[in-house]
């Protein structure tokens, strides 16, 4: 299975994590931990997910979600777990 750190950032509004969510489920994709917080009307996530990309490749699943988050006016980006954590060990 692949991990991957999803962050979605941008103007609070209604239905950000709905559709979002409702990608991840449409797509196979399982959410192992979420974090939500808005800051002065402005909205952040970070999603950690797992997938065996059978349903779709990552590119297919990144370009994806920044068209969702074109969408509804936020800015998602994704990155492979392990990248992710490489890039940020001390």
């Amino acid at each position: 299975m692949n991990k991957t750190v999803i962050t979605v950032v941008g103007k609070d509004n209604v239905g950000i994590i709905a559709k979002i969510c409702t990608y991840m489920a449409e797509n196979g994709i399982n959410i192992l931990d979420i974090s939500q917080t808005i800051v002065s009307g402005y909205f952040n996530m970070m999603m950690i997910t797992e997938s065996d990309y059978g349903v779709k490749d990552f590119p297919t699943m990144l370009k994806e979600l920044k068209e969702i988050g074109e969408e509804i006016g936020v800015s998602v980006h994704a990155q492979n777990a392990e990248i992710f954590e490489k890039m940020h060990r001390i």
